[in-house]
């Protein structure tokens, strides 16, 4: 049988890699067929975590299609790759023509075989068994055919047939029709159902209403069973959701049964329409604000939490300050406290009661950090608010276009090169202003800036114009230098600000100091506590983003200093605030 068309182009895309699987290791595996002119891993543009495929180009064609002959379906990293043709033409990919669903599959059944076994009717484009993380087949799947033929063929003749040790059904895959779906649906979501029951048993029990064409049991992370169960027609499928949903399986009918956290009773049959995971979000979401709006209670957030905390434990701390709605330690998939949690409180009085008591205290060697919760939609808009033009850098003459952290080249009537406004509005009252907005200097917020502050040797004011503009721009200020004027000595417009507290001579690298950060904050004001911090916190977050780190500094020296400190303690939480910093950054620019 001929082969697949093959492109003018020598490109391959790679799909179903591991999550570790880079462009080198990629290049190893297919260099040895050929002379690869280039390797992508595509990644999330926040995270840079792997998108599980990629591309590679060869420089002659040939090459790449001994590449896909010769390493289609291979083992990289313990997963099995899948290869095929870049398309450039999306149509081809959308349109759905030649597509076919095959259904029932067994679970030993996985991409190679289900290749190999529908290859025979035509050219594919790309074959795929739907699978969890692990690799444990969904028992479904698809083949997309280069021609309608083919797949019209391979439907005639594999539909109903037994591959594995079960019975295939393969039809033509058509795409959804969301609102039809709604009213015409074929396949059930079911739990509370006896935990002895297989996909045989359920099969059994449900075509009591109707013929059934297909059943799945699955399981979450906590062990609990639920199905699918898919009908032959939409009656039937409706007529099940009629008669059995509320229906009592326990052998004790006696006893009350008790609600689950949708206020459904356990042991009663649960039968509805199967949703999508996006669907049943948006429909989570829309009933706790419901819930939320009609309710007095309030919730607060709480970090820092050990590792071996739990709900209960978590509950019986808050507790004391009233009475707590629900507590809810979010655990990762070993079990574990990911070290941040939930509890609700019926009133607001206990809420700030609890606030008050519990914020910073030490639970198990750790100081917790206390707060109100907040939606990450509402949170994300604040800080998109706080830190676009008019809220943000721009407004604080910090030269926001300098991306933060550089030191930009002074101009004529104050403007540097980050933008900055002139220089008698650029200052601004308050504490945190320790550096006054010079201008060019892409500093972060509130005035921090790089741990260079113990390089500025105070000199005498440089002879010049009255205008404060002139008399900063002393020797080497022309060329981004740092001013040689002593800190805090000049507010607008010749206004007179006490002079800060003279910081000890510092290195760029010098090493971490012995001191505990908490007991030199305590000792020092606010101003310089911020810089303490700002001084720990930089070299930080600029392993993450070099070229943002200052601009990152400065919009996390906003927080509040325990918070800060918590984030300095752990590094998963660090880079959580430096990835929502980030799409902050780029929300605003955008």
């Amino acid at each position: 049988m001929p082969g697949p068309a093959v492109p003018q182009f020598a490109s391959l895309y790679v799909g179903d890699l591991h999550p570790d699987v880079t462009e080198a290791m990629l290049y190893e595996i297919f260099n040895a067929v050929g002379p690869v002119a280039s390797i992508r891993v595509c990644r999330d543009s926040v995270t840079r975590k792997s998108l599980g495929y990629g591309y590679v180009n060869f420089h002659s064609v040939s090459d790449a299609e001994r590449a896909l002959d010769t390493l289609n379906y291979s083992t990289i990293r313990g997963r099995s790759c899948r290869l095929m043709w870049s398309q450039r033409d999306p149509t081809l990919r959308k349109n759905g023509a030649g597509n076919i669903y095959v259904s029932n599959l067994d679970p030993n059944i996985d991409n190679k075989a289900l290749y190999d076994t529908f290859s025979l009717f035509g050219n594919i484009l790309s074959c795929k068994v739907a699978s969890d993380n692990t690799g444990k087949s969904h028992g479904y799947g698809f083949v997309h055919y280069e021609s309608e033929t083919a797949a019209r063929q391979a439907i005639e003749q594999l539909n109903g047939m037994q591959i594995g040790e079960k019975q295939v059904t393969v039809c033509l895959f058509q795409k959804k029709d969301k609102d039809a779906e709604k009213e015409n649906y074929t396949n059930l979501y079911v739990k509370y159902y006896p935990q002895d029951w297989d996909e045989a048993k359920l099969m059994e029990f449900f075509s009591q209403v109707g013929p059934v064409t297909a059943a799945a049991v699955r399981g979450d992370d906590k062990g609990r069973k639920f199905a699918f169960v898919n009908f032959e027609n939409t009656d039937d499928a409706k007529k099940c959701v009629a008669d059995m949903h509320m229906m009592d399986l326990r052998d004790d009918k006696d006893q009350d049964p008790e609600p689950d956290a949708d206020g459904h009773p356990v042991g009663h049959l649960y039968v509805k329409r199967a949703q999508t995971k996006k669907e049943r979000q948006a429909e989570l979401r829309s009933k706790f604000s419901e819930a939320k709006r009609g309710s007095n209670a309030v919730n607060l957030y709480v970090k820092n939490l050990d590792a071996s905390v739990d709900d209960a434990a978590l509950r019986e701390l808050f507790e004391p300050f009233g009475k707590v709605s629900s507590a809810s330690a979010v655990k990762d998939p070993t079990g574990k406290c990911k070290g941040f949690g939930f509890v609700a409180f019926a009133t607001s009085d206990a809420a700030t009661k609890a606030v008050t008591e519990m914020h910073l205290k030490v639970v198990k060697g750790k100081p917790l950090y206390v707060g109100l919760a907040e939606r990450k939609e509402a949170r994300q808009e604040r800080l998109r608010q706080k830190f676009t033009p008019g809220f943000g850098f721009d407004n604080f003459g910090y030269g926001g276009g300098c991306g933060g952290g550089c030191f930009g080249k002074g101009k004529k009537g104050g403007k540097g090169k980050g933008g900055g406004k002139d220089f008698g509005h650029e200052m601004m009252d308050g504490p945190q202003n320790m550096m006054m907005g010079m201008p060019g200097m892409g500093m972060p917020m509130g005035g921090m800036m790089r741990p260079m502050m113990g390089m500025m040797q105070p000199q005498g004011m440089q002879k010049g114009p009255p205008n404060p503009m002139h008399q900063m721009m002393g020797p080497g200020m022309g060329k981004g230098g740092m001013p040689t004027m002593p800190m805090g000595h000049m507010g607008p417009v010749g206004m007179m600000r006490p002079p800060m507290p003279q910081m000890p001579m510092m290195r760029p690298n010098a090493p971490t100091m012995p001191v505990n950060l908490s007991t030199q904050i305590a000792s020092v004001s606010g101003p310089v506590q911020k810089q303490l911090i700002g001084e720990k916190l930089y070299p930080l977050v600029s392993k993450y983003q070099p070229e943002l780190a200052g601009k990152i500094t400065g919009m996390m020296l906003e927080m509040d200093n325990s918070e800060l400190l918590l984030l300095l303690e752990s590094e998963p939480q660090l880079r959580g605030k430096v990835d929502e910093a980030l799409r902050v950054i780029q929300s605003a620019s955008r």
